[in-house]
């Protein structure tokens, strides 16, 4: 960053604040996004070869979002793949450098407000947070017939009405209401939340073994997950974090859910006890299961069996009568030990 000239017989604190302050007004977001970059560790890069902490482990230090910290990471990026700021990797926690100027952080960052139920005075506010005049933001929203053409004509206009309708619906129950009947009744719709509700499941998966350090196996057992897994569950996390809102994470979802599931599945096969606790519970499960249905399976209901009975029903009965048997048949003979003679 460039020098500022001492000035002698001014309080250290007062210079101190002059300092940051020209130091933000030549820069403006750029100072709050370098600390962002030298700090969070880039995708895919193990917690062991940096000094650097995770996204989430920096927003709890500064005691705000992870997605307001990403906001600013991708900033940085573009700007760097721009060529307008350095890489990630060549930065040092804790060492300045020179940054652009201040004019050209919002063509990089792109923020989000909070919508409140007192109009003007929100639309105001809301248009100082993002540095814009309130004027501008008031006019647009006089006009809703020019905010949808421009939205159904614009992708990035619909991309920045999706966020501050997303913003709003959180605080507008009504809103989401609305949204969610708009939902359920186009099908399209339907699809695409089931498909997101899906990669949101495994990557809920992936995230649970970084955070917790165990991992469930496919019969339900809860395990430590080994070192391996674990560093490899949050490689894939990373990676997933560091997506762009208009990127489809689905298939990153599915990949690193298949990996963890892959690894999981092959230390249950390399422990000898784990795998023989495996099959004890997957077999319970499904006894459970089983006795659960035939439970509910009841004729008190018919008045007059003839009126429901077909021989395919008495077929199949039978049909599970000696396969229980079979069972457990098998089972009193592995619970019987194997007797022994003597010569």
């Amino acid at each position: 960053m460039s020098e500022v000239p001492e000035v002698s017989g001014v309080h250290e604190a007062v210079a101190l604040d002059a300092r940051e302050f020209g130091a933000y007004a030549r820069t403006g977001g750029w100072a709050f996004a370098l600390k962002v970059a030298r700090s969070v560790r880039p995708g895919g890069q193990a917690a062991g070869e940096t000094p650097k902490v995770s996204a989430k482990e920096f927003a709890l230090l500064a005691g705000c979002s992870p997605d307001r910290i990403m906001r600013y990471y991708k900033a940085w990026d573009m700007a760097a793949d721009d060529g307008l700021v350095p890489q990630f990797e060549a930065l040092v926690p804790g060492v300045d450098i020179d940054l652009p100027e201040a004019d050209v952080w919002l063509s990089y960052y792109s923020s989000r407000n909070s919508a409140t139920s007192v109009r003007g005075t929100a639309i105001a506010a809301a248009a100082e947070a993002e540095g814009i005049r309130p004027t501008k933001a008031l006019e647009v929203a006089e006009n809703p017939t020019a905010l949808r053409a421009a939205i159904l004509a614009d992708p990035s206009t619909a991309q920045a009405a999706r966020a501050a309708l997303l913003d709003r619906l959180r605080e507008d129950p009504s809103l989401q209401a609305e949204l969610a009947r708009d939902v359920v009744r186009t099908e399209e719709l339907k699809k695409a939340v089931a498909t997101e509700n899906r990669s949101a499941d495994r990557i809920g998966y992936v995230r649970q073994i970084v955070d917790s350090g165990q991992v469930k196996t496919p019969a339900g057992q809860t395990i430590d997950a080994p070192a391996e897994l674990r560093a490899e569950a949050e490689r894939h996390l990373s990676l997933l974090d560091e997506l762009d809102e208009d990127e489809n994470p689905g298939e990153w979802a599915a990949e690193a859910y298949d990996t963890v599931k892959s690894l999981v599945a092959e230390a249950v096969e390399a422990d000898p006890e784990l795998r023989v606790q495996e099959r004890r519970t997957k077999f319970y499960s499904s006894l459970q299961k089983a006795t659960k249905v035939f439970e509910e399976l009841t004729l008190d209901d018919a008045d007059d069996l003839d009126d429901i009975y077909e021989n395919d029903m008495l077929d199949q009965l039978v049909a599970l009568q000696q396969a229980l048997t079979s069972c457990i048949e098998t089972l009193r003979k592995a619970s019987t030990p194997t007797a022994t003679t003597e010569d």
